[in-house]
């Protein structure tokens, strides 16, 4: 953190769980912004702020005025007209600036500013139902990696720092948000039919109880999914991190690291994700095998 950054109210506390306070929150994103920002880099970004802590009202916020917060700015309008502009964080005085205005989580899109229209990845959130324990989790999430994998679909899982698992599977950006969209929903659609017991593809409490929705929602515009070393606005105030495949079954909990003991994660970093960025593929031959027809084609 820069010697000259001050804290405006740096000892309130954030997390009464815990006792975390708004300068650990600063710090954090101070420490993790080297890896975060790989993760942050071109994308617009939306914030969920916390004034008065994680217990008070949260706000979440897509827009800022501009020179707000130093180190965050605003997009080309033209990227969503008819809308204020879209905000990203170019740097990691960003994130310092973003913490001292309260923010605690940062949800990024699931495009970058270059080519707004067509996504460059599917995110599949795992969002468990009341009564669904964690070994239920973790077999979810192993059968959701056989099915891409058997779609030729490569994937690469984080903790959500919540209740659930991220996978996530980078695309080339091909096709439009209402394809990628609808191609995502017809996975989950597969899987819950394919294992009824274990899967629902309604959203909403209800439908979930006992059974884990698989979240496909997350793939439309203007969609965002918690960014990767993002703190949660819960308690004890969980981090999303990428983990490898191979340690999926020791996980504990999508909250397994916490703002308090993010240092142990650290040395990894990023590694477990280190094939990402030459990983993207073309979903055009998993469309087929799943026997899906993006719209523009059907209508034809």
């Amino acid at each position: 953190m820069p010697a000259n950054f001050k804290v405006s109210n740096a000892d309130r506390v954030v997390d009464p769980t815990t006792g975390i306070t708004k300068v650990e929150v600063v710090r954090f994103y101070g420490l993790v912004a080297p890896l975060m920002m790989e993760h942050l880099k071109s994308r617009p970004v939306s914030f969920v702020r916390a004034p008065q802590g994680i217990k008070g009202q949260l706000f979440f916020q897509k827009h800022l005025d501009e020179g707000q917060m130093a180190g965050v700015r605003q997009l080309d309008p033209a990227l969503w007209p008819a809308h204020p502009e879209l905000i990203e964080v170019a740097n990691p005085l960003g994130l310092l600036s973003a913490a001292q205005m309260n923010v605690i989580e940062l949800h990024t899109w699931n495009a970058v500013k270059t080519l707004i229209g067509k996504p460059d990845r599917m995110t599949f959130d795992l969002d468990p139902g009341e009564g669904v324990g964690w070994p239920m989790v973790l077999q979810a999430t192993e059968l959701m990696r056989v099915v891409l994998d058997e779609l030729g679909l490569p994937s690469f899982c984080k903790t959500s720092g919540g209740k659930g698992l991220h996978v996530v599977v980078p695309l080339k950006r091909q096709y439009d948000w209402d394809t990628v969209k609808d191609f995502s929903q017809a996975i989950v659609r597969h899987m819950a039919r394919t294992v009824p017991q274990m899967f629902v593809a309604k959203s909403g409490p209800s439908n979930r109880v006992g059974r884990i929705f698989i979240d496909y929602l997350r793939n439309g515009f203007g969609a965002t999914t918690v960014c990767a070393w993002s703190v949660r606005a819960r308690p004890g105030m969980g981090v999303s991190v990428p983990v490898e495949w191979a340690e999926v079954p020791t996980l504990a909990s999508g909250a397994q690291w916490t703002l308090r003991n993010i240092h142990a994660r650290l040395d990894r970093g990023n590694d477990p994700w280190a094939g990402y960025a030459k990983a993207a593929i073309s979903p055009g031959a998993a469309m087929k095998r799943l026997g899906f027809e993006p719209a523009k084609l059907r209508a034809r």
